[in-house]
């Protein structure tokens, strides 16, 4: 541990620059998928703001559960169907996946492609059904 605070103290230029990268780099991963919102953020935002719910689990799994109204396109076919998004780019789009892990690179994406109002579903769908909301069974 001394030799960590003596590293400091004979680097700081090199620390500093470090620190500065770090931030830098935590700042762009958690804005570039769109901002987070939570599960209540997300019931707010579709009863004031008439937002649009972007389900992008597979099929077999918005099936078997989804949050009310959500449009269904998986992952992998996303950059493929961006046209059947086309007359929801004005309204706020919310990404939801099945824990997270998707919604982020989907968000990417969507803005890459003209959608300014791009959030994600914090948690994803498993967050929504640990807060008990109520999700639709096709």
């Amino acid at each position: 541990m001394d030799q960590l605070f003596t590293f400091i103290g004979n680097h700081p230029f090199l620390v500093g620059t470090f620190i500065l990268l770090l931030a830098l780099f935590i700042r762009n991963e958690t804005q570039r998928g769109g901002q987070s919102v939570s599960a209540q953020q997300l019931v707010d935002l579709v009863n004031r703001q008439n937002a649009v719910v972007l389900d992008v689990r597979e099929k077999k799994e918005f099936e078997a559960g989804h949050i009310v109204d959500a449009l269904n396109i998986p992952y992998s076919a996303l950059e493929s169907r961006l046209s059947e998004l086309k007359d929801y780019k004005e309204r706020p789009l919310v990404v939801a996946c099945k824990m997270g892990q998707h919604s982020g690179a989907a968000g990417t994406l969507l803005r890459k492609n003209g959608f300014q109002q791009v959030s994600r579903l914090t948690g994803g769908v498993a967050e929504w059904r640990n807060q008990s909301l109520p999700v639709v069974k096709s």
